[in-house]
């Protein structure tokens, strides 16, 4: 593998939203995954939210704004994180749920791509143990 130039996010509450605009405005795609649109919809309007706030800080620009925006695929659908380098698990603090997804992944990404997990209390060798 040569670059990341495609990041899977799974979760797009607090930290899938905050790690997929950290990726877009350093110009990497981003295909940011959850289980409904709703949830999706509002990640992809808290960045957009936090965008403006930096256009109004005068940290950025409109067109950085829009040009972020458009790299962030948002998405139901777990197959769309195939094209991905590098795909960061950020879903709830809920060890099942992060194993479950984790062995989702297992069997969906080719074997080069880095997958990582968001976790504050859960042992990360546990989750290891599960794929």
């Amino acid at each position: 593998m040569s670059s990341i130039q495609t990041v899977g996010i799974i979760g797009s509450g607090t930290m899938g939203n905050g790690i997929a605009q950290a990726c877009a405005t350093s110009g990497i795609r981003v295909v940011l995954v959850d289980i409904a649109q709703a949830a999706v919809d509002k990640g992809l309007a808290t960045v957009a939210g936090s965008l403006d706030r930096l256009i109004k800080k005068e940290k950025m620009t409109a067109a950085q704004k829009d040009a972020a925006l458009a790299l962030i695929q948002g998405s139901t659908n777990y197959e769309d994180l195939k094209g991905a380098q590098l795909v960061i698990e950020a879903a709830t603090e809920n060890e099942a749920l992060k194993v479950k997804i984790l062995q989702q992944l297992d069997g969906l990404l080719a074997p080069e791509v880095i997958v990582a997990t968001n976790t504050s209390s859960i042992s990360i060798t546990k989750l290891a143990a599960a794929t």
